[in-house]
């Protein structure tokens, strides 16, 4: 049996309570799914793979022309010369290059959400930067390739801005 000096005692060292409304117990949060260790890695060394690739290459006249592993050459064939339809273009003329990053990626997300397959990026030519040589154009080709969205690239035709601009192909 239990006294009063043990209820007081154990109010004491308890403190001050509040009753429960239901009792109910907390709901748990839901478990995060499980991650596939193997398959990500896989994933991984592929894309090491694929970014090791020399698939990209200059040519006379500062062509460029980028593809993933997989892609056939007639879909490179037909992107430079200019044979998919665009479906929107971003120009970065004035741009830094840190602006001119955060501007590619905010386009490619935007790509991706539109589900746009054939894009433009106009760099330019680098006739107005410091030395007139390009500051934008080995940039964006770096950070095109190290995106697994893009399956392709490679100059556009002179019509469409020449080595100023970039066809990309998307894998949306």
């Amino acid at each position: 049996m239990t006294t009063d000096d043990d209820k007081d005692a154990f109010r004491a060292a308890i403190g001050p309570v509040k009753p429960v409304r239901n009792d109910r117990a907390a709901a748990q949060p839901e478990k995060p799914p499980p991650i596939a260790r193997f398959t990500r890695a896989d994933e991984q060394s592929v894309l090491a793979e694929s970014l090791n690739d020399p698939s990209i290459w200059v040519e006379s006249g500062d062509e460029v022309r980028f593809c993933r592993v997989g892609i056939n050459s007639p879909v490179l064939r037909k992107l430079r010369k200019g044979q998919y339809s665009v479906n929107e273009e971003i120009d970065l003329h004035g741009l830094n290059a840190s602006d001119a990053k955060q501007a590619v990626f905010d386009f490619l997300k935007e790509a991706q959400f539109r589900r746009w397959h054939c894009i433009r990026i106009i760099h330019g030519k680098g006739k107005r930067s410091f030395q007139g040589l390009p500051v934008l154009r080995p940039k964006v080709i770096k950070w095109l390739q190290h995106t697994d969205l893009v399956i392709a690239f490679c100059t556009a035709a002179s019509r469409d801005g020449g080595t100023g601009a970039l066809y990309v192909l998307l894998n949306t």
